[in-house]
């Protein structure tokens, strides 16, 4: 039978309960110490204090360009009372200092004249000399046991006589993937086969941490085999990581496997995504073992909780740590109570304050990683955050990349997945950041002070006029609106339009399924507004509730065969090889404040929007006009 979770241990105490497992079998405390050449300690970490076996300099040197002299030579000089020095002698920088001499003049200070060197201030003893020891003194501690080596650090020890050091060990990482759905990198896939991506993530993530990595087979669902490999790979390896299995499904061997090869310390942590973790140990030799969550957020997360201090602890290091900083939510964030919630985050800056846009919040949505600015962790104990709410964020790219970020909130189109890629090869400095959440939601965000642009194309049933409606109840005067395009809106729908649907009327027929878009999604609000014109009953289309917040996700699930038709972009269509049915073309909005038309981080983007290479690849994806692109419609 296979073990339940023990409980939802918090992370704190799991890392407890882990070590005292380690201490308590026997696992090694340390990697052992290695001596590598200088050259090729970079990265590692020192085993032993580093002492100084010289001094650097090892002499009295010159620190400028110029001439050495005896100080006492140049009492009394002034721009009015010139001093000429006869005993002098020309050093350019790093020249051993005679010992005639104890200070140095720069050559721009000097005035050579036919007698000697005239100068016309007086200098103290020792100037620009690099004395004996000044930046090394030998038999002084130079690094700390525990330190990890960086480049300047192994230029001092070369620099200080040394040409060895003792270090410890990469630590080696053996990555276990499991399953009988799992195929290798490169495998052609089946329905129901997956990829083997954990793998390769998790021994990058080793190996960025400066670890050695191997992956084993791939190894079917059978826990004497899966237990025959983890036993095989503790007697190399210094950590285990078993993927997947690790939940309390039918096929998660992970806790029963551990518990047979040694023990298990904690199964079930209290974080998400990662909830399913297991901590343990093998013994014979006694190695730590973690049992990883199959879903690739999980995974990488899973590493960075747990695996990543582990091995900075075998390596006598503290953990890496990134850095921090505040910002402000751009929305609403709900949260579970009990458990800490690792959100994924993008940043920009907005007027004066960072802002923090959640991503997508699936385990299995590893793009979210991928997009993600930052790590926002909702502790256990809070119930979510309001929108505007002040949290802090681990930061997953630097600030000065942050600040040249443009934040766009509101619908979904790909013209600004096609500028945000074109605007990063023109200059790869500037970012474009959207954020799904519907026309209306980006408008509230514009107006609250959390993007810079807001993509609308938000119709107003009463007057039948896109987005400005909109803009003048929520911003008033204080909004200016861009014309990015006009696009055509239909059904899209299988290839060949199996159903023969020919328009909104066709929804309620029995047997079609409908996806829709979000609530506050223009897309939503043209559907609400065709049903309402025909007097449909939204209730009467099978799916109406089923909701997706992209265009490609509409498409993507009338491509995978999960619904019949969707309301969305040609574009979108044409990107999964579907067909479409017109409904109608929209305009499709930038919506920004007035004073923010001129700031110097859009004008990229401005001049984007006029060019016509630009102009004629979003033409190219179909269903899209330009003939308005870059107007300024208010």
């Amino acid at each position: 039978m296979n073990s339940p979770f023990v409980s939802d241990v918090p992370a704190a105490q799991a890392h407890a309960a882990w070590r005292e497992a380690r201490a308590a079998t026997g696992c090694p405390a340390r990697v052992e110490a290695v001596r590598v050449p200088v050259g090729a300690a970079v990265g590692r970490v020192t085993a032993e204090p580093v002492w100084a076996r010289r001094s650097s300099p090892g002499f009295d040197s010159s620190g400028m360009d110029g001439i050495a002299v005896r100080a006492a030579d140049t009492v009394g000089a002034s721009e009015t009372t010139p001093v000429v020095v006869t005993d002098f002698e020309v050093v350019d920088t790093g020249d051993p200092l005679s010992p005639a001499y104890d200070a140095v003049v720069m050559r721009e200070h000097v005035h050579r004249t036919s007698d000697g060197a005239e100068l016309r201030a007086a200098v103290p003893p020792y100037q620009h000399v690099r004395s004996i020891g000044e930046d090394i003194s030998a038999a002084e501690l130079l690094l700390p046991e525990g330190h990890r080596l960086r480049p300047v650090d192994v230029a001092a020890c070369a620099a200080a006589g040394l040409t060895e050091l003792s270090v410890r060990r990469a630590p080696l990482v053996m990555i276990i993937p499991t399953g009988d759905e799992i195929r290798p990198i490169g495998t052609e896939l089946r329905p129901g086969e997956i990829a083997d991506t954990n793998s390769l993530m998790l021994a990058a993530q080793a190996r960025e941490a400066g670890c050695d990595a191997r992956v084993t087979d791939i190894v079917v669902d059978d826990p004497a085999a899966i237990t025959a490999v983890v036993r095989a790979a503790a007697e190399e390896a210094d950590l285990v990581m078993l993927i997947a299995g690790s939940s309390a499904g039918r096929d998660d061997y992970t806790a029963r496997v551990v518990a047979e090869a040694g023990s298990v310390a904690v199964h079930g942590v209290a974080v998400r995504p990662g909830h399913p973790v297991v901590l343990g140990t093998v013994t014979g030799p006694a190695k730590p073992v973690l049992g990883i969550p199959g879903y690739p957020v999980s995974a990488a997360l899973t590493f960075d909780i747990f695996a990543a201090p582990l091995l900075a602890e075998l390596e006598g290091a503290a953990p890496r740590e990134r850095p921090s900083t505040t910002a402000r939510l751009a929305r609403k964030l709900p949260s579970v109570v009990g458990m800490d919630d690792w959100v994924r985050v993008r940043l920009g800056r907005v007027q004066d304050d960072i802002v923090a846009t959640p991503l997508p919040r699936g385990a299995g949505v590893l793009t979210s990683l991928v997009r993600a600015d930052g790590l926002l962790v909702v502790p256990a104990g809070v119930e979510g955050h309001h929108g505007g709410t002040e949290v802090r964020v681990e930061l997953l790219r630097g600030l000065a990349e942050i600040d040249r970020t443009i934040v766009a909130i509101g619908s979904h189109d790909l013209v600004l997945d096609l500028a945000a890629s074109a605007l990063r090869a023109t200059d790869p400095l500037v970012t474009l950041a959207s954020s799904n959440v519907g026309s209306l939601g980006g408008l509230v965000a514009l107006r609250d002070g959390l993007c810079h642009l807001a993509g609308s194309h938000l119709l107003d049933p009463a007057t039948g006029e896109y987005t400005l409606p909109y803009v003048d109840k929520l911003l008033g005067a204080d909004a200016a609106v861009i014309r990015l395009v006009h696009r055509d809106q239909g059904l899209i729908v299988a290839p060949g339009n199996p159903l023969g649907l020919k328009g909104i009327d066709d929804l309620p027929r029995p047997g079609v399924r409908y996806v829709n878009r979000q609530r506050g999604a223009g897309t939503r609000a043209l559907l609400d507004h065709e049903l309402s014109r025909r007097e449909i009953d939204p209730g009467t289309i099978p799916g109406y509730d089923r909701e997706e917040h992209t265009h490609l996700a509409v498409a993507a699930a009338v491509s995978a065969g999960r619904a019949d038709t969707g309301l969305g972009i040609l574009a979108a269509a044409r990107a999964f090889g579907l067909d479409f049915v017109p409904v109608a073309q929209e305009p499709y909005d930038l919506v920004l404040r007035s004073d923010d038309v001129s700031q110097e981080l859009l004008a990229p983007l401005w001049a984007l929007l006029d060019s016509p290479d630009f102009r004629a690849r979003v033409e190219d994806l179909g269903g899209y006009s330009c003939a308005e692109t870059g107007k300024r419609i208010r």
